[in-house]
């Protein structure tokens, strides 16, 4: 199985790309894509770069026919603008993969690092290191495909387990009480 993982970020998107034969997991590829200094595109015009995003991700999709992708989930920042940004990446790459059939799976940056390196709060180059090597790579990849790797890791080792769960049981909606009567997802 052919997965994707993808690390969302309006500057630069990560993606990687691993194969999943039983238990061996190997290498395809990995990179990123970049809304910055793009020509023509200025930092101010954000549906130009969420355009740019959606495009590149359209373009891995089609070069490297995944099965199924992974996202990271967008954490809450200090500055709610960031947070708002980065979910609009993020909601980019989703309908990108979305609109190309692939099923999505989500994972937080805490699931990806405790999967990867052991615990949650792993530093970014102890993710690269792992990452480099599980996948048996000659060097270690950037930051946000470092990421996008682990993310497609993950799924591959956590993948089938829930997908047995899903099978085995009826998945409930989760339900909040943060209004009256709760609010489903």
């Amino acid at each position: 199985m052919r997965i994707l993982g993808i690390d969302p970020g309006l500057q630069t998107t990560g993606f990687g790309v691993v194969d999943r034969e039983g238990q061996q997991l190997r290498y395809v590829a990995c990179g990123t894509i970049r809304t910055t200094r793009t020509p023509g595109v200025e930092l101010g015009d954000l549906p130009a770069r969420l355009k740019i995003l959606y495009e590149g991700i359209g373009e891995v999709i089609t070069r490297y026919q995944p099965a199924t992708a992974s996202v990271e989930i967008v954490f809450v920042n200090v500055n709610p603008q960031s947070t708002l940004l980065l979910g609009q990446a993020r909601g980019a790459a989703i309908a990108a993969l979305v609109m190309h059939g692939l099923p999505v799976a989500e994972y937080t940056a805490l699931q990806m690092k405790k999967a990867i390196t052991g615990h949650g709060r792993a530093a970014k180059d102890q993710v690269q290191e792992m990452v480099k090597r599980m996948l048996q790579l000659p060097g270690l990849p950037g930051p946000d495909a470092a990421d996008a790797l682990g993310l497609a890791i993950t799924h591959a080792h956590a993948g089938h387990v829930m997908d047995r769960l899903a099978q085995e049981t009826t998945l409930q909606r989760r339900q909040h009480a943060l209004y009256k009567g709760g609010r489903t997802y």
